[in-house]
């Protein structure tokens, strides 16, 4: 299957299509090429070339998040039994008896639903509760637990230069130093709670959506932040783009149908400029930017996955999920896409010769 592009212009080709028992909770690519996804009934599988390994069962309780290690050595996989589960992952080409088990860090009753790694050693931070917990991978050992105390978890994100790591919930972020995790650390104070974050990839500004439908940016260090108001509901993605020729990239932020991208002004004090892109009828379930363009992907429940050129305007729609996609991951060199369905489905899709270069 062919997504459909603008003026007869394919952009993307439909690679490969499998599926999973249930609905697919998340999706990630390693360094390497592979794929692993996640569902509600407690599958984890990987793909490569056309070939799944399961590496988890159906029957169990739902694995909600999961991510490859930077170097592509592991993956971790947390879910509603409190369980993270970490596997030694082969290099390519993939063989399943080379797939093995490492830990079974049991965190029960807590969920694990937020977890991530380092952008730059084996450390791989989950949530449980009102905590977060750093363990290495390499000696396989807890680093530190960091408490949020506010409230429950509700997001984590590593800034990309792997200086410290950022936590949201209740009352805003706090972002602690891996540098010395005694330190206390650095509040970014919200009226409301902090439900997503992320860091741009040059790690100077970091954004949060916020329960009273504002987006806060920062440039990490300065002591004002930008607010920005006006969504129709609660930020439900994130997303930075690659540096503009200004050295600033773009931030997309979801809410509901919409998505609005902001650009930031040339000088501070006029703030970031908006953008709105209207496509899809229902919730998007993942927004997310190409790594080396500024190509948008949006992924709804309305079944279309939008691929906006230069973050503006509508140049490819994906389909394949019926009743919905639920995420999506670009690899790492930004020749393939990958998106989970509501019912199951797993979808890829690579870059055509005649797209090359969209975004």
């Amino acid at each position: 299957m062919f997504g459909v592009g603008t003026k007869g212009k394919v952009l993307f080709q439909q690679q490969w299509q499998g599926s999973l028992t249930e609905y697919v909770t998340a999706v990630a690519w390693s360094p390497n090429g592979l794929l692993a996804a996640s569902s509600a009934a407690g599958e984890v599988v990987l793909w490569q070339d056309g070939n799944l390994v399961n590496l988890l069962p159906a029957g169990l309780v739902s694995i909600d998040c999961l991510a490859f290690s930077a170097d592509g050595k592991f993956l971790a996989a947390g879910g509603q039994d409190g369980k993270v589960r970490v596997w030694s992952i082969p290099p390519t080409p993939l063989k399943e008896q080379e797939v093995k088990l490492i830990a079974s860090l049991d965190n029960a009753p807590s969920w694990v639903d937020k977890l991530a790694w380092s952008p730059t050693c084996n450390h791989l931070a989950f949530s449980l509760g009102r905590y977060v917990q750093i363990w290495d991978a390499d000696s396989q050992t807890v680093i530190t637990t960091l408490p949020f105390a506010n409230s429950c978890v509700l997001d984590l994100a590593w800034r990309p230069n792997g200086e410290s790591i950022a936590i949201s919930g209740n009352g805003g972020v706090k972002v602690w130093s891996t540098i010395d995790w005694d330190d206390d650390p650095y509040l970014i104070d919200m009226p409301s709670a902090s439900i997503v974050t992320a860091w741009s990839g040059d790690s100077k500004y970091i954004a949060s959506g916020n329960l009273g439908n504002t987006v806060t940016v920062l440039e990490y260090g300065s002591l004002h932040p930008w607010i920005m108001s006006g969504f129709p509901g609660k930020i439900s993605n994130l997303t930075w783009s690659q540096a503009l020729s200004n050295n600033t990239p773009l931030l997309a932020a979801s809410s509901i149908e919409g998505i609005a991208v902001r650009k930031k002004e040339a000088d501070d004090r006029d703030g970031w400029n908006a953008n709105v892109l209207t496509l899809h009828n229902s919730k998007i379930q993942a927004l997310l930017f190409h790594p080396h363009s500024l190509l948008l992907a949006s992924a709804a429940d309305d079944g279309w996955l939008g691929l906006w050129t230069k973050a503006k305007q509508v140049g490819h729609i994906l389909e394949g999920a019926r009743n919905g996609f639920s995420c999506l991951a670009w690899s790492q060199d930004g020749r393939q896409l990958a998106a989970g369905g509501q019912d199951g489905e797993l979808i890829i899709w690579s870059e055509s010769r005649r797209g090359k270069g969209f975004g």
